[in-house]
């Protein structure tokens, strides 16, 4: 039993490193470290942030 929770356990892991969920929530919590007295943004704002930073600030892409 103990083998099949670890199991799922990293299946939960990976699959919130895959879709980015995990990055969500590191997120909030740095900015819950460096001020504690905003409010966090949304999931939705962070995304909108998220873009706009890479709109903004542009990497090489291959197409």
């Amino acid at each position: 039993m103990r083998t099949v929770r670890k199991a799922l356990r990293v299946l939960r892991w990976y699959a919130r490193e895959l879709t980015g969920e995990a990055e969500y929530d590191r997120y909030c919590e740095r900015h819950r470290r460096r001020d504690p007295r905003t409010p966090v943004p949304t999931r939705r704002q962070y995304e909108a942030l998220r873009t706009l930073h890479r709109e903004q600030h542009p990497q090489s892409r291959c197409c």
